[in-house]
């Protein structure tokens, strides 16, 4: 199966809604188009992430959605990869990993000094990132505050 990936802009949010809104039920999230609409329209017009496609005969079939931020300790950039999505019509055909790979090069081009990211400790993918060279932070723990 042949593919490209392509970096999204605001007129792919209709092909996007779709991926995003499954990534998150596949989160345990109630399903909300809508939402999912708003959300993406508002990173576009702020700018704050960028997303990459994997298209095939004109289907989009999965995406990656990356974060810049920033690590004090080493004074550098780096990206947080915040969601990746293959559509189940896609899985096991290398979607997953020709996105991971693609963010890793625009990483590189970018100048950042590398990716993070968290996942469910039952995810499959794992098996995935380690095989391209992800690394698992073993050496601390992972919190979060919920504001209420």
């Amino acid at each position: 199966m042949s593919f490209s990936i392509i970096k999204a802009t605001q007129e792919h949010i209709p092909v996007i809604i779709p991926l995003l809104d499954a990534y998150r039920v596949f989160y345990e999230q109630a399903s909300d188009e809508f939402a999912a609409e708003q959300f993406l329209k508002t990173r576009f017009e702020q700018n704050d992430s960028d997303i990459f496609l994997a298209m095939t005969d004109g289907i989009t079939a999965g995406f990656v959605q990356l974060y810049s931020s920033f690590s004090t300790v080493s004074l550098q950039p780096v990206y947080i990869l915040n969601d990746l999505y293959v559509s189940t019509d896609f899985r096991n055909k290398g979607v997953g990993a020709a996105l991971l790979k693609h963010a890793q090069q625009f990483c590189e081009i970018q100048g950042y000094k590398g990716l993070a990211l968290e996942t469910a400790v039952d995810n499959p993918a794992q098996a995935l990132y380690e095989r391209l060279g992800w690394e698992k932070d073993v050496h601390c723990f992972h919190y979060f505050w919920t504001a209420r």
